[in-house]
């Protein structure tokens, strides 16, 4: 799953109201919800790698680290959360610098690659990466860009000759990273910054701690999920910690020439505090894990998984049918337990499938989306609430290509009599989808039937005219009436220039000799338009991907 998060909630002291703590451990997309116009912040990046090789390895350096409170949101906006990985370790070279880490105008830079020798250098960043022993080399410089207050501090500085040299620690949120002893020691990674909005103390982005040889003292990570450096060359240097931006350890060695692996960067976190009134609505467009709040015993809930794609096709005078949209599943009042963690995947829609010359290719399914946890008789228990991906649209073949694929609505079936793929698949109730529409009884630039909607099948294909999306369903559980899951227009051959609608809930429209096939609107479910390929040599048209499925919950008190 892209965008994983995880949801707390907890009763807020005063207002009766609710206070969200919301934890991204990866990329995603938060909707501020109503009400929302601010929210308090920790933004941690990637930490840096350590570097390995004969100049025995800096420590990579701390993720950067900020937090702060009052930050200026605007109700109902899309804001895109980036959470930076952590840099990978290289071999014989300084470490990589661990990525950024992004919330609406908060950057937090990734930690610096600690170093292996002069022409490779401690790298900036957030915090810096720690100097290589050999030669002895400075600490690189954290806090870069600069930040107020700080994100980060200094590397250590590497001390000593050859196999009597021994690295610098990376620096960490609140301390420079410490200096190598010729002889003796790897510097210390300095030490992270705790934080408690999370609602527990918990210590981020530590610098990781330089290499030795010969089996000496290693420097130690930092507190905040540092890595300690190695002292052989068979053991490898310890890796930051995921999600702390704690940076990895330097690389060690055993004489003459034996040489351990540094340790990667810990990959960095997102978390974001904020208090909402009770019967809010959460928008969910990407996947999470989310836990019921205290006095919570029932949602509404909408669970639209991603729309097929639509067909594809390279041979002269074909066409391919529409994507069938994702299952449309909603319901009121369902029963959740206070504590209990609910799984939530948002599906994304079919890709526009690859096509070869003379081939022809089934769009590709969306994938499912659903609400799983508690236990019986909530109807989340497992399985759960699962909306599944809708049908491909089919492509003109001999095979069974020809016809829509099956998924929550049927993707439509291609030109000279294929059939729509069958909705509704597997059966729920009420039904989360529609058939998709046969393909027209024309050979040559025949058009091809319309993907299946939430609440109609897609329009059949006539002579060389596509069929339309089947219409998607609406759905007020956002505050306001948006509709959903409407299917892909099937692909038009000659002399249609404008392509065949897709279904309202946004379906793509079709493709004609002359436009490619529209691809479904992002978080709707709606299906890919089909493509087309006429008697032209450039007149390949390809048909449109599916649109990315929603999750919408809704709190009853």
């Amino acid at each position: 799953m892209s965008g994983i998060m995880s949801m707390l909630l907890g009763r807020m002291a005063a207002g009766g109201g609710l206070t969200i703590v919301q934890t991204f451990t990866a990329s995603g997309t938060w909707t501020a919800p109503t009400g929302v116009t601010e929210v308090e912040y920790l933004v941690v990046a990637g930490g840096g790698a350590g570097g390995q090789g004969g100049g025995l390895g800096g420590g990579g350096g701390a993720g950067g680290y900020r937090t702060g409170t009052g930050l200026s949101v605007t109700a109902g906006t899309d804001y895109t959360v980036t959470v930076g990985a952590g840099g990978a370790a290289q071999v014989a070279a300084r470490g990589l610098n661990g990525g950024d880490s992004v919330f609406s105008t908060i950057t937090s830079t990734g930690g610096g690659g600690g170093g292996y020798n002069t022409p490779s250098p401690a790298q900036t960043g957030g915090s810096g990466g720690g100097a290589q022993g050999d030669p002895a080399g400075t600490g690189a410089a954290g806090n870069t860009p600069s930040t107020s207050p700080s994100q980060g501090s200094n590397g250590g500085n590497g001390a000593g000759t050859g196999f009597n040299s021994s690295g610098g620690g990376g620096g960490g949120a609140s301390a420079t990273g410490g200096n190598g002893v010729t002889s003796g020691a790897g510097g210390n990674g300095g030490n992270g910054t705790a934080s408690s909005i999370s609602g527990s103390s918990v210590t981020y982005a530590g610098g990781g701690g330089g290499g030795v040889a010969g089996g000496r003292t290693v420097g130690s990570g930092g507190t905040g999920g540092g890595g300690a450096g190695s002292n052989s060359g068979s053991v490898a240097a310890t890796s930051g910690t995921s999600n702390t931006g704690g940076g990895g350890g330097g690389g060690g060695a055993t004489a003459p020439s034996s040489f351990s692996s540094a340790g990667a960067g810990g990959s960095g976190i997102v978390i974001l505090k904020y208090n909402v009134a009770s019967q809010t609505v959460f928008t969910f467009k990407s996947s999470t894990a989310w836990t019921c709040p205290t006095g919570v015993t029932s949602v509404d809930y909408l669970v639209v998984a991603g729309g097929g794609s639509g067909g594809g096709t390279a041979g002269s005078g074909l066409t391919a049918g529409g994507g069938g949209a994702g299952g449309f599943r909603t319901g009121t009042s369902a029963s959740v337990t206070a504590g209990t963690e609910y799984t939530i995947t948002v599906g994304g829609g079919g890709a526009v499938p690859t096509i070869s010359p003379n081939q022809f290719v089934r769009g590709n399914a969306g994938s499912n989306s659903s609400i799983v946890g508690g236990s019986s008789p909530s109807p989340f228990a497992s399985p759960g609430i699962v909306s599944t991906g809708g049908g491909g649209g089919g492509a003109y073949t001999s095979s069974t290509q020809q016809n829509g694929g099956s998924g929550g609505s049927g993707g439509g079936g291609a030109h000279n009599n294929g059939t729509g793929g069958a909705g509704n698949t597997p059966s729920t109730s009420p039904s989360q989808g529609s058939n998709g529409g046969a393909g027209s009884a024309t050979d040559n630039n025949g058009g091809s039937g319309g993907g299946g909607g939430a609440s109609a099948t897609g329009g059949a294909g006539s002579g060389t005219l596509g069929g339309t999306g089947g219409n998607g369903t609406a759905s007020s559980i956002s505050g306001s009436s948006v509709t959903y899951a409407g299917g892909g227009g099937g692909g038009s051959g000659p002399p249609n220039t404008t392509g065949s609608a897709g279904g309202s809930g946004g379906g793509g429209a079709g493709a004609t000799s002359s436009v490619d096939g529209v691809s479904g609107s992002t978080n709707t479910g709606g299906g890919g338009g089909g493509g087309v390929y006429t008697n032209a040599p450039t007149a390949q048209k390809i048909g449109g991907s599916g649109g990315s499925g929603i999750v919408i919950i809704k709190i009853n008190q």
